[in-house]
């Protein structure tokens, strides 16, 4: 099945000390270090405060053109989702995301915050709705990417944090590397400022008989600058390995993001689409093969995906702010907003 619908600089941190003369190095080192910590340790948090007030100020809105788009997916799934709040909450986020992006805000940090927000719900598959390995506890994985210079930011197999989502930022804002996993980023990411909780804030969640969702929950935008972002987050599918890490937090297999050409979220059985780099697939397909964003994610569920016998789908939108949601899984559940809904097109 498919749908179809046609349609600057992130924050930093700096220290500035006035120091009195005849303070001593140690002193001097010991002062910058607190300061340091303490700007790290609410950055975490910090993230939707930050984008609301650069939509209040209009020197940092970004509003250089009139569209912008969003796509929030909660994944794929086969047999029956009779949940009704899933989809309310799916569109409640997606309506949100959408108001966020026509009063400026940054795509990056759209996908962000509607990420949060699919973690904190608890009914679905990431962070605190995630669905445990066979070993009975939660392993989380996330990324995040930035379309404008191809950064990237995540993690995998981490058990202490709240938001994972919020995690890969750290990742991307924080740290020279891609990708950090299991206890080593649960250590790294809570001295940068991550939140984190008890084992029991996870309910140790196992679907239901007639339901499985083996998906990620994730976002892509076009933001009023022409910008692109994708994000992504999952507590994997049942009866996982422990120490298994899908498609989520690789960039290129579970999402991807490159302005001027297409962000992507996948959604799905994580090995092939691993096997396959999907995400990419996409991008490739509309850079060297010239195809649209509706042909591109096409041929890469039902012809590269669907020919290794995997299963999914992912949500997709181009530069002009054309979205679509692909699937060949039972359904893919997904919501839109762009600059036309906001218009009443």
């Amino acid at each position: 099945m498919v749908r179809t619908n046609d349609h600057g600089p992130e924050r930093g941190y700096s220290v500035t000390t006035t120091l009195n003369e005849g303070l001593s190095p140690v002193v001097l080192f010991g002062f910058l270090c607190c300061a340091v910590f303490l700007s790290l340790s609410q950055s975490a948090r910090a993230d939707m405060a930050w984008m609301e007030a650069r939509m209040a100020n209009p020197k940092l809105a970004c509003d250089d053109g009139e569209r912008f788009a969003l796509v929030v997916h909660a994944g794929a799934y086969w047999g029956t989702d009779d949940d009704p709040n899933r989809t309310r909450l799916l569109r409640e986020i997606a309506q949100s995301a959408g108001d966020w992006l026509r009063r400026g805000a940054p795509a990056l940090s759209v996908v962000e915050e509607a990420v949060v927000l699919m973690e904190d719900a608890g009914i679905f598959n990431a962070g605190r709705g995630a669905i445990v390995n066979r070993e009975g506890f939660v392993e989380l994985d996330a990324a995040i990417m930035d379309g404008r210079d191809l950064n990237v930011g995540a993690v995998a197999g981490v058990r202490r944090l709240k938001n994972p989502i919020r995690g890969a930022k750290l990742v991307m804002t924080w740290t020279p590397h891609v990708l950090l996993s299991g206890t080593g980023a649960d250590d790294t990411l809570t001295a940068l400022g991550a939140e984190t909780v008890n084992p029991d804030y996870f309910p140790s969640v196992v679907p239901k008989a007639d339901f499985e969702q083996k998906g990620t929950v994730g976002a892509v935008a076009l933001d009023r600058c022409g910008d692109l972002a994708a994000a992504g987050s999952t507590g994997g599918f049942e009866d996982k390995m422990a120490g298994r890490i899908g498609d989520t937090p690789v960039p290129g297999a579970g999402l991807y993001a490159e302005n001027g050409l297409v962000a992507v979220a996948s959604t799905g059985h994580g090995e092939s689409f691993l096997k396959t780099a999907l995400a990419h697939e996409v991008a490739a397909r509309m850079r060297w093969g010239g195809q649209s964003v509706e042909e591109a994610a096409r041929g890469a569920v039902f012809e590269t995906l669907g020919g290794i016998a995997g299963e999914g789908g992912l949500i997709a939108l181009d530069a002009n702010g054309n979205t679509i949601t692909v699937f060949n899984s039972t359904g893919l559940l997904s919501e839109a907003a762009t600059w036309r809904d906001a218009a009443g097109e």
